[in-house]
C-alpha cells in the first residue's frame, strides 16, 4: 500500500512542479491511459505528453488531492485542478487559444501502480464544465 500511495503522491508533486522528467519516469513504458475526449495512450511518452498539454495551457495549473482510497495496487483520487488559461490548450477539437480565464475543475484519477510505476491511469472530469468556464460554450440562460 505504501508504494501505491507514495508513487501517486510523487506524481502529483511532479505535476505541480511541471517536472516532465519525473512524470515520464513514473509512467510505465506500456501504460494503459485514458481520459475524456477519447484520449488514449499506450506508452510513457504519450501519457506524459497529455499532462504537458494541460500544463502548457495552464502554466500555473495545480492539482490538489481532496480524498483518496488505496487498495493496492490501485489508488482512486478525487482531485481539484485549478489554473488560468494563459497558453494554448490542445484538445480533441483542436488547439484553443488562451482565454485568460481562471478554471477550477473537479475530477477523479484512478491509478494502478506496479514496481513504482503507473501502469494504468483513467482520468474522469467534466469536459463540458471546463469548456463553459473557459467561455467556449455559452452558459445556459436562467429562467
Amino acid at each position: 500500500m505504501t508504494e501505491t500511495k507514495d508513487t501517486a503522491a510523487r506524481f502529483v508533486t511532479a505535476f505541480n512542479a511541471h517536472d516532465e522528467k519525473t512524470l515520464n519516469e513514473l509512467h510505465a513504458s506500456d501504460i494503459k491511459f485514458s481520459a475524456p475526449g477519447g484520449f488514449k495512450a499506450t506508452n510513457a511518452h504519450e501519457a506524459t505528453a497529455y499532462a504537458k498539454r494541460w500544463l502548457k495551457g495552464f502554466p500555473n495549473g495545480k492539482m490538489t488531492v481532496r480524498n483518496e482510497i488505496v487498495s493496492a495496487p490501485w489508488i482512486v483520487q478525487e482531485v481539484t485542478m485549478e489554473g488560468t488559461n494563459t497558453g494554448p490548450l490542445e484538445g480533441p477539437m483542436g488547439t484553443v487559444q488562451p482565454t485568460h480565464k481562471h478554471v477550477v475543475g473537479k475530477g477523479v484519477q484512478i491509478l494502478k501502480v506496479e514496481n513504482g510505476k503507473i501502469t494504468e491511469a483513467r482520468i474522469y472530469f467534466d469536459l463540458l464544465d471546463q469548456m463553459t468556464q473557459l467561455g467556449l460554450i455559452p452558459t445556459p440562460a436562467t429562467v
